[in-house]
């Protein structure tokens, strides 16, 4: 048991230089090459986090660009729909002002042709009376002649 233990010291003793060295490569790559690694990693998450907030910012005020111009498309919509209406509203008025003209106009006309004919009425049944008259007395004439005679 001796020589084991004895054995075990010596693979100990010679195992202790590669012991060491491995613990000194350690740290110097943890401070060498892992340390630096370290620090580009985070700095990529940082600005690959810092994209995705500006890009959801972005996008945030995208979208409330677009909600203000529908908005905004809206209420021009809404503006030349009244516009629209006004207009309508004033040519109709306009049409029926110029249908009422013409009703006056054509009331006034059928009232002056009415007149008209009425004195045309009249100064026919003057005429058809002057005319009877005289043809009464042609004829009055003409039955007394024959009866003369």
């Amino acid at each position: 048991m001796d020589a084991t233990i004895k054995a075990l010291g010596e693979i100990l003793l010679k195992a202790l230089p590669t012991f060491f060295l491995v613990l000194l490569l350690h740290f110097y790559l943890k401070r060498v090459f892992f340390a630096p690694l370290e620090k580009v990693l985070k700095a990529r998450e940082e600005a690959t986090e810092g994209a995705r907030r500006q890009a959801a910012q972005s996008l945030e005020l995208a979208e409330k660009k677009t909600a203000e111009y529908e908005e905004s498309l809206r209420n021009a919509r809404t503006e030349l729909y009244k516009e629209q209406e006004q207009h309508r509203k004033q040519w109709r008025y306009e049409q029926a002002k110029a249908v009422e003209e013409a009703r006056r106009n054509a009331a006034g006309m059928i009232e002056q042709a009415r007149r008209e004919m009425e004195t045309e009425a009249a100064s026919a049944r003057k005429s058809l009376a002057t005319e009877s008259e005289a043809l009464a007395e042609q004829i009055s004439h003409a039955v007394l002649a024959r009866s003369v005679n």
